[in-house]
């Protein structure tokens, strides 16, 4: 059976940590593996706007031998000009691999139903596994282990990150804390998922209404930006009920002395995060940024493996 990698359970506990141990092998030797050598094409098609995940997969398939092609979303018309199902169809008779960065989950779910090869959620209203990925390699970086560390997700919990961070968390064994105001938190169905995941690794997930308390003694804090794309039209609402929950330094300095901050950029300093947190000391976003293309070259060679 063809596997994909829709959103971040589709990874068990321990295939998440095969991946995370292979991209730190490709980081170490980044042009000694060639599983797409021949080269094979990846589609990658982007609906959306994009710098980290254009460049980090475009760098990322040539390290790996194979050859990145791009499809602009917006000029195909999936969806509009050609069904999903069709341009899954001809896409996998030409691809070994499709990335697709898009809207609604139910579009890459119908992709990877009809592809035929492996599909890759570059980015969803609903998940961004990519990015987590990234996120945990950078703080195994830092820190050494995964295992029982917390992580404190505040600002938008209701975004495809705060989605994430409590899946991918959960399956790393992460005590995963996100911090919303009331109508921006994750569903209780997506937390209800990373409890039950968590249940399995040790791990937890719960959500926590005051931002200071969830940043307690935490080794790592994440935010993202207030205002995703689609939801512009919201700002000055979203800019309002978040401002709260903005990562500051009086707020980090709840956390662990050692604590890490993380976020997956694009930044608005002085909104979701200040700038003197965001390019302090205690700041790895440049090291998540970087560790898109080992990660997502992680995933790429796991699922070839496998296709």
């Amino acid at each position: 059976m063809t596997r994909h990698f829709l959103r971040d359970d589709d990874l068990s506990p321990a295939e998440q940590a095969e991946v995370l141990a292979l991209a730190a092998e490709l980081k170490r030797t980044p042009y000694a593996h060639h599983p797409l050598g021949g080269p094979r094409t990846v589609a990658m098609i982007f609906d959306k706007q994009t710098l980290r995940t254009q460049a980090s997969f475009s760098a990322g398939i040539a390290e790996l031998g194979g050859h990145p092609m791009t499809v602009d979303g917006r000029l195909a018309g999936i969806g509009e000009r050609e069904s999903v199902e069709d341009v899954a169809r001809v896409l996998g008779r030409q691809a070994s691999i499709i990335v697709w960065r898009t809207g609604p989950q139910s579009k890459i779910d119908a992709m990877a139903t009809h592809a035929g090869v492996p599909v890759v959620n570059a980015l969803t209203d609903d998940f961004h596994p990519c990015q987590l990925l990234a996120d945990l390699l950078t703080i195994h970086e830092h820190k050494g282990t995964l295992q029982g560390l917390t992580a404190a997700f505040v600002g938008d919990g209701a975004c495809n990150m705060g989605n994430s961070w409590l899946l991918a968390g959960a399956t790393a064994g992460l005590h995963v804390v996100v911090s919303s105001p009331a109508g921006y938190e994750p569903t209780p169905f997506m937390v209800a998922t990373a409890a039950d995941i968590a249940a399995t690794t040790g791990g937890s997930a719960r959500l926590e209404r005051d931002p200071a308390a969830a940043v307690a003694g935490a080794d790592v804090v994440i935010t993202d930006t207030w205002v995703s794309m689609g939801t512009e039209d919201q700002a000055a609402e979203r800019l309002t009920a978040l401002a709260p929950y903005a990562v500051s330094s009086e707020l980090l300095a709840g956390a662990k002395d050692d604590a890490i901050v993380m976020h997956c950029l694009p930044a608005y300093r002085g909104k979701e995060i200040d700038a003197a947190v965001i390019d302090g000391p205690q700041s790895v976003v440049w090291d998540e940024a970087e560790n898109r293309r080992h990660a997502q070259k992680a995933i790429l060679t796991w699922l070839q493996g496998r296709a």
